[in-house]
């Protein structure tokens, strides 16, 4: 299986230390994720830009940790599963929605709308009826929101892409994918 090498930010050089200390700036910790991306300044740079832009736009914390809980469980991604559940508590996310969100409902309709809608584009490669976009509509969503969760969904792809194909150690508390349960 390939693996990739999650870099020492202390043995880096250049544009991979300057992104690497802008992560240990931020978070206070440098993930393995990071770590791992950073083989590529391209990659790490394009991710952190990407992720970054997300958190600065309209959809709360919060729906964007339950769209990255939903993703990760559908991909069945440890590493982001783990991270998530971290950040999702951060941002004050309570055990019950976490797991629901892993699941892709919400006792609030709005969020199960967003996260049905989110399922869908991973389980539909991204070809969802207009019906979904109807539904959103309905529940409230101004294409600026529906736009936002089609990106965190992407955003979310391709970090549980990556980390399946590096096998990224996971850094963060052990959470296993397919073992959630709605008490």
């Amino acid at each position: 299986m390939v693996k990739l090498v999650a870099l020492d930010p202390t043995q880096t050089t250049g544009k991979v230390r300057e992104l690497l200390a802008q992560v240990q700036g931020q978070l206070g910790i440098v993930p393995n994720m990071m770590r791992t991306m950073a083989n590529s300044p391209a990659v790490l740079e394009g991710y952190l830009s990407f992720s970054n832009a997300l958190g600065g736009g309209v959809l709360s914390p919060q729906l964007r940790e339950q769209i990255a809980l939903a993703v990760a469980e559908i991909n069945s991604c440890e590493y982001c599963l783990s991270a998530h559940t971290t950040i999702g508590k951060m941002v004050g996310l309570s055990e019950h929605d976490q797991i629901s969100g892993r699941l892709s409902f919400s006792d609030d309709p709005k969020i199960d709308v967003a996260l049905k809608f989110a399922r869908a584009i991973v389980v539909n490669q991204g070809k969802v009826t207009t019906d979904y976009l109807n539904r959103l509509r309905q529940a409230g969503y101004v294409d600026a929101e529906i736009a936002e969760i089609i990106a965190n969904v992407i955003l979310n792809i391709f970090t549980n892409y990556f980390n399946h194909i590096a096998e990224t150690e996971v850094d963060f508390p052990k959470v296993l994918p397919k073992d959630a349960k709605v008490a």
